[in-house]
């Protein structure tokens, strides 16, 4: 009989010991898709690969004016930006990447990587490789995929209404065959255009400017009064005069 009470009490302490071992093993992460995990809380300090994924998916929200640099950094910009990104989608916003951030992340990407809302074909009507652009094929679709990440936050701000892309990466033949610049940075893969949608260029230009474009050319920038350019290259280009920018 004692015997027997021994052996249950015994059984009873590996079961609670095994699942406390993975209620901690599982409290820093948060369960993921096809595309990226992350497999600790992130905050200011941190560095590394992971705090890089994590940039990508935030650089929407850097503040006006502002653009996040993706350098595996977790500082004060990063902070700030999570925090934008937590308000948006109505989580606590503390700076802090941990479960819920996480989860919010993987329930607003592709298993590609891409955001919810935009695929890479949008941004490559020019061909399906990524190919003969001013950077490598991989560097190119890289790029894109930064881009509509901004693109994502672009869009939820504006209420989750669609957005329409007109042109995104372009090779040095496809830029040239639609009189391009020469210097275009569709050729790098990190510019997109926009057309009217449910909003106005105009909208689309002002809200962009939240969201971590260096460069916004749109209505009353010479050849640009039927859609909104957008880019991140280092120096800030903004000129929409007819929309007051």
């Amino acid at each position: 009989m004692l015997r027997r009470i021994l052996t249950s009490f015994l059984t009873a302490v590996l079961l609670a010991a095994s699942a406390l071992t993975v209620t901690v093993a599982t409290a820093g992460t948060a369960s993921a898709d096809g595309c990226y995990t992350w497999n600790r809380t992130l905050k200011q300090g941190a560095s590394g690969a992971d705090v890089t994924q994590l940039q990508i998916r935030v650089a929407g929200y850097p503040g006006t004016g502002n653009v996040l640099a993706i350098d595996g950094s977790y500082g004060p910009a990063t902070a700030a930006a999570v925090k934008r990104f937590q308000s948006a989608y109505g989580l606590s916003s503390d700076g802090v990447a941990g479960p819920n951030t996480f989860s919010k992340i993987y329930a607003l990407q592709n298993n590609d990587c891409s955001p919810a809302n935009f695929a890479f074909s949008e941004l490559n009507r020019c061909n399906s490789n990524w190919s003969g652009g001013r950077v490598s094929a991989a560097q190119a679709k890289e790029n894109a995929k930064r881009t509509m990440w901004k693109l994502q936050a672009l869009r939820h701000a504006l209420g989750d209404q669609s957005i329409r892309i007109t042109s995104g990466f372009r090779s040095a033949t496809c830029n040239a065959n639609v009189g391009g610049s020469p210097n275009s940075r569709h050729m790098y893969g990190h510019a997109a255009d926009l057309g009217v949608s449910p909003h106005s260029l105009c909208t689309l230009a002002k809200a962009a400017r939240n969201h971590g474009f260096n460069t916004i050319l749109g209505p009353g920038y010479p050849d640009h009064n039927d859609h909104v350019h957008l880019d991140h290259k280092s120096g800030r280009t903004w000129s929409a005069p007819s929309c007051g920018i």
